[in-house]
């Protein structure tokens, strides 16, 4: 097949490009370069076997070059910060979306795309679901109240009785996103599958949960934890754990990400769902640090003072049953993820002035709050 990746020059993109190269497929990349993610420009691990263009998901004209002749599409191009440019997630996220399947709509009896492939996010799923242990109430709570966690109260209370809920593992059926970000995901996943059911294409949404492994861009602030505690241990610095560190977390390593992606193309089952995709254990912050220690060697005790960014969410994991029902299984663990990223940090050129630019570009954003209670 010939393979159209968008955003295909970054992280998951490019893993997947190598993937479907390796099954004989043909790949081309269309990709703005966005200046936050790859300030150096084009990467050195993209194969020169990939055709590429330069271009951006919000330019119909970029989208009619980019998918003259090919058959299937991978749409993993995606705008994500913590800026407050609401507009621009929707633009790259959604509005770009939209533009794709205006795109083959016109095409008509001229279309050669079969399959559609949308990347979002666990994000859209905002803080999950949860249960009360005491009077069993069972929902999907909004974003935690700033008032609380400025009194160090991290927990979810129930809506009914205040008791510390619990957090459950989370279906494709629950969609409650709590910023910009999430928010325009939450667009992307429902354009695409109506669009895609409205015109008969095939199409899938993968909800990716936090993807691990080697070229995460250390440039960009939203990469999460992986890359701070990695660059923190690399420069010798006590990383900064937000809350008390017992957040949960939902950890997948970038190889079982890409067998995922493959499996979707032609599976029949796959057709017009949405899947999680996630690691399938339940890591808290604290536990992901230490294991990153062990493995790295590096010890450096963590600073925890009662920061927390606002919006973040508590607890989250995915539920991810539904795809495991296709066949895929998640085989890889933390352990393998940090030590491919840890090895990909040292064959890299990074610099110390990557931390202070990205803790700098945080407290100016005022996302990081500092609990007083």
């Amino acid at each position: 097949m010939h393979i159209l990746i968008t955003g295909g020059a970054g992280f998951i993109g490019s893993h997947t490009a190598d993937a479907l190269l390796a099954q004989g497929h043909r790949v081309r990349v269309l990709d703005c370069l966005q200046p936050t993610v790859h300030p150096m420009g084009l990467p050195s691990y993209l194969s020169p076997d990939i055709e590429f263009i330069r271009g951006d998901v919000r330019s119909k004209a970029d989208w009619v070059l980019a998918l003259d002749g090919v058959d299937a599409v991978y749409h993993f191009a995606a705008y994500q910060d913590y800026l407050t440019d609401f507009s621009t997630f929707y633009h790259v996220n959604a509005v770009g979306t939209a533009l794709l399947y205006e795109i083959l709509a016109e095409q008509g009896d001229r279309r050669r795309v079969t399959k559609v492939i949308v990347a979002t996010s666990q994000a859209v799923m905002g803080e999950g679901l949860y249960h009360c242990p005491s009077c069993s109430w069972e929902g999907v709570p909004d974003i935690r109240d700033e008032s609380r966690l400025k009194q160090k109260y991290w927990e979810h209370p129930c809506p009914l009785c205040g008791h510390n809920l619990d957090w459950q593992a989370s279906s494709e059926s629950i969609a409650n996103p709590c910023n910009p970000y999430a928010l325009s995901k939450d667009a992307q996943e429902k354009a695409a599958l109506r669009l895609g059911r409205r015109e008969d294409i095939d199409t899938t949404v993968l909800r990716y949960s936090i993807v691990q492994g080697p070229r995460q861009s250390f440039f960009n602030a939203y990469s999460g934890a992986m890359r701070i505690f990695s660059l923190c241990l690399y420069c010798g610095r006590s990383p900064l754990i937000f809350e008390d560190g017992l957040q949960i977390r939902d950890f997948v390593n970038i190889h079982d990400v890409v067998d995922a992606n493959l499996l979707v193309l032609e599976h029949p089952e796959a057709k017009g769902r949405i899947l999680n995709v996630g690691g399938g254990r339940a890591y808290t912050v604290n536990t992901f640090y230490e294991t990153m220690q062990n493995i790295t060697g590096k010890r450096i005790a963590p600073e925890k003072s009662s920061h927390y960014r606002y919006g973040d969410t508590r607890h989250i994991f995915s539920d991810i049953t539904a795809l495991q029902s296709l066949g895929w299984q998640p085989g890889r663990g933390i352990e393998e993820s940090i030590l491919a990223y840890w090895q990909h940090l040292h064959e890299s050129q990074a610099q110390e002035d990557i931390l202070a630019y990205a803790d700098a570009h945080m407290k100016k954003l005022n996302v990081i709050r500092e609990a007083k209670g």
